[in-house]
């Protein structure tokens, strides 16, 4: 059994550790209160913009207009952007999306290029045998709309020049702060939502030009929500993550408090055996 001063030391490793967990408990739950109002605040304006793409699609019904992000090719080379952190102590965030990821990889019979945003996802996949073509690291945990336009910019020059024929968003989808859903959603070549039936716009300038300006500013808003959800998921992640960790160092705790009180009593029943070993063997 180890000495009452091993376990005394011990006890104080814990209880500090412990006082860490719970402080980083406390500033994901505030960064999470943050986060998801972003996300809130973002969904509404991503679903309004696909009601405009929807009345686009249903004005050029009788026309011929085409635009490059709507084009559909044979695909050839699939890219994944997969959304992850750039910290761990987040519970199985990053490990869900890598998973996901892995599965969709091994099951794909086409070429596979990765765009990897955040470090956990980047540094996994750099042991892989798929290609990253693309990393963006360092985004904080405020991502802002200019980061997510780079990312959308790229993804959409890769689109274009021919390296990639379709593209899928990786991300962790936030349901709460204990549950964090990963998702996979298509992001080029854009789908045309179905038509709607609601009320009648004029358009000026014409569709086809307005096309030109929507489409590149639909992936962006894509790309930002992602961003927005996965870093709310992030949070939730680390607070439950953080407050496993310090209930489990208080049972800890308790039971090195037990051992410890075990070992003390032990001390001073061997040594009230000596004593009194000691007086009979006087007499």
């Amino acid at each position: 059994m180890a000495g009452v001063r091993d376990i005394r030391r011990r006890i104080r490793s814990v209880r500090n550790m412990q006082q860490i967990t719970k402080a980083m408990k406390m500033v994901a739950a505030a960064k999470l209160r943050k986060a998801q109002d972003k996300v809130i605040s973002a969904r509404p304006y991503a679903r309004q913009l696909q009601e405009v793409l929807a009345r686009l699609a249903q004005a050029n019904a009788n026309t011929d207009v085409t635009h490059p992000l709507l084009e559909e090719r044979l695909v050839k080379t699939v890219g994944y952007v997969i959304i992850t952190s750039d910290r761990g102590l987040c519970g199985g965030y990053n490990a869900n999306l890598i998973r996901k990821t892995n599965g969709m990889i091994s099951e794909e019979t086409r070429e596979v290029k990765l765009v990897a945003v955040g470090r956990k996802g980047r540094d996994f996949f750099k042991r892989g045998k798929v290609e990253t073509i693309a990393e963006f690291v360092g985004l904080g945990d405020n991502p802002s709309y200019a980061q997510a336009k780079e990312i959308a910019q790229e993804v959409i020059s890769l689109y274009q020049g021919g390296e990639l024929d379709e593209v899928y968003l990786i991300y962790n989808e936030f349901v709460s702060a204990i549950t964090q859903r990963p998702t996979q959603i298509k992001l080029l070549p854009i789908e045309q939502p179905k038509e709607t039936h609601g009320k009648e716009y004029i358009f000026e300038p014409s569709p086809a030009e307005i096309l030109d300006s929507l489409l590149p500013k639909y992936v962006e808003t894509q790309v930002y929500r992602t961003l927005l959800e996965g870093k709310a998921s992030e949070m939730g992640a680390k607070m439950t993550a953080m407050g496993s960790a310090t209930d489990n160092a208080k049972d800890l705790i308790d039971r090195l408090t037990l051992q410890m009180n075990r070992a003390r009593q032990a001390a001073i029943t061997k040594e009230i055996s000596e004593i009194v070993g000691g007086a009979a063997a006087l007499e």
